[in-house]
């Protein structure tokens, strides 16, 4: 945990110096920022500590309650008022600190993915706890590195006497596409001037315009029959698996004239309980994904009316309740532009051979294609140099996107060429590729905020932008209603299940240095346990 010295200050003073900006690309003077990259090397172990301990904990949607509450107590140890259980969730938080000037938001996902437990720092796959949640996404990341960015920063603040706000929450069970719209309908963004959130990637590098990923409705139908002997007098029953089964037939013969962009998916939650019974109620859970707010409420409706058919065919009747929704996703230029500047000057981190050979080893157990841990980061992605994208995933940050000026920063702490939402993509996220990436992008997220607090016309720029061009293409539009709940149900039984044989596997960090250290994993080794 060392200061930059001379020589690296004078570097990182050099990359900015050189860095082309756009007039509201305006920089907080180069001194600042020189500390607050100094202000993040010295939280090294902290940031290595922070990453391995939610990896461990490996916790899905909704139910990120040691998560919730390590991260938050981590805020309140340095200075943060936390306010605990915001927008009816209770692992959701807002921790503030400062007065005066802007208030900026900064946020991560903290979620885990069902069924993806694995041990990191190994190639081959090998759950830490056969059938558990795991970091195959590396939420277990971000958060950790924004609390080390807004640390930084309120140092260099409190030491430089700068006015301004930070604003730190988390995005809870992301991954279910579920919570961010009512975090906008509680108004936790309602007095925010700018807001950057983060996300894990291999490069290092943001965006801004239409950034092609489709806005999204979750919504369970649940089938409502009449039980009987499926056998003795099944003409006495009125089967609710076959209203499941018919309107997911119905959907699928419906795909041949829906449009390109579109993506949508299910699961049958509850199709009966066993076959002599006539089900009484069955369920099947639906995502629907396109590119416009207009787009993903015509799949709504068209599924709402199938819904409809499959239940006057069956003979039963029907209910849905939206589970999440998710905004399509738009980035702020003006922002974007200054965070890039600052991801230049940072730079990707300095890989070691150990680093180099075990991304390697990854690719090629896995069968993924062999590259280099990258050494320049990305370009600044914009609609002019983006290949255009016909549908795909989601993620709610589009909720914020529509209601304040927001960007999304992807930092390097993962592998190239791994699988999404996989095994692969968990097996770097404890390892040093995954701290060394968490200490890159908390330096320029900390510049960034120094670019906001100090800079009045980017604050402004931002606003313009958001209001002038952005709201001009389309406007928030969301299909939650007054009386949609988040759905803090979910996953609570499996984790009632699973958790005691997790808790085992919790980094302990007052006894190993590293969370590999405690699971036994040379790096790299081999790509496997010791």
């Amino acid at each position: 945990m060392t200061y930059l010295h001379k020589g690296a200050a004078a570097l990182l003073i050099a990359a900015m110096a050189g860095t082309a900006l756009t007039p509201a690309a305006a920089q907080a003077p180069k001194p600042l920022k020189v500390e607050a990259a100094a202000a993040v090397d010295a939280q090294a172990k902290d940031i290595q500590v922070m990453v391995d301990t939610v990896f461990s904990f490996a916790e899905p949607g909704f139910q990120e309650v040691r998560t919730s509450a390590y991260l938050a107590d981590v805020l309140e140890k340095n200075g943060f008022k936390v306010e605990r259980g915001v927008a009816g969730m209770p692992t959701a938080f807002v921790a503030t600190w400062g007065s005066g000037g802007p208030l900026i938001a900064l946020g991560s996902d903290i979620d885990g993915l069902l069924g993806l437990s694995q041990m990191p720092g190994v190639a081959q796959q090998k759950p830490l706890v056969p059938g558990a949640p795991g970091h195959g996404e590396g939420h277990n990341s971000g958060m950790p590195m924004m609390i080390a960015a807004a640390i930084a920063a309120k140092q260099v603040m409190e030491k430089n006497k700068i006015p301004g706000r930070l604003m730190l929450w988390p995005g809870v069970a992301e991954e279910l596409l579920a919570t961010k719209a009512y975090y906008v309908r509680a108004g936790v963004f309602k007095d925010v001037d700018a807001s950057i959130f983060s996300h894990v990637s291999s490069d290092f590098g943001t965006a801004y315009g239409e950034l092609g990923m489709n806005g999204m409705v979750s919504v369970e139908y649940t089938f409502h029959g009449k039980t009987a002997h499926a056998g003795g007098m099944p003409w006495e029953g009125r089967s609710a698996l076959d209203g499941v089964e018919l309107m997911d037939t119905a959907w699928n013969f419906r795909r041949e004239h829906l449009p390109v962009t579109q993506r949508s998916h299910y699961v049958i939650t509850n199709g009966g309980g066993q076959p002599n019974i006539v089900p009484d109620t069955a369920s099947v859970w639906y995502y629907f994904r396109d590119r416009t707010f207009a787009g993903v409420k015509t799949l709504f409706d068209t599924g709402n009316e199938i819904a409809e058919g499959a239940a006057r065919a069956s003979g039963t009747t029907v209910t849905r309740q939206i589970l999440g929704y998710a905004a399509p996703n738009f980035g702020n230029k003006p922002l974007a532009e200054a965070a890039y500047a600052n991801i230049t000057a940072v730079g990707m981190p300095k890989w070691t051979p150990a680093d180099q050979a075990f991304a390697k080893t990854v690719q090629e157990t896995n069968g993924r294609k062999v590259e280099a841990l990258r050494s320049v980061p990305a370009p600044l992605s914009t609609p002019e140099n983006r290949t255009a994208v016909f549908g795909g995933g989601s993620d709610d940050i589009g909720d914020i996107m529509w209601t304040v000026p927001t960007i999304t920063i992807r930092f390097p702490s993962n592998i190239p060429n791994m699988i999404g939402h996989h095994i692969t993509s968990a097996m770097a996220m404890a390892t040093p590729i995954a701290h060394k990436g968490v200490e890159a992008g908390a330096k320029a997220v900390a510049m960034t905020v120094l670019d906001l607090m100090t800079t009045p016309k980017l604050v402004s720029a931002a606003k313009t932008y958001f209001r002038d061009v952005q709201l001009k293409t389309d406007s928030y539009a969301p299909l939650i209603g007054p009386d949609d709940k988040p759905a803090i149900w979910l996953n609570e039984k499996l984790m009632r299940e699973m958790r005691p044989e997790m808790e085992k596997y919790y980094y302990d960090a007052s006894k190993y240095p590293t969370y590999l250290d405690q699971i036994g994993v040379r790096y790299p080794g081999s790509g496997s346990a010791k």
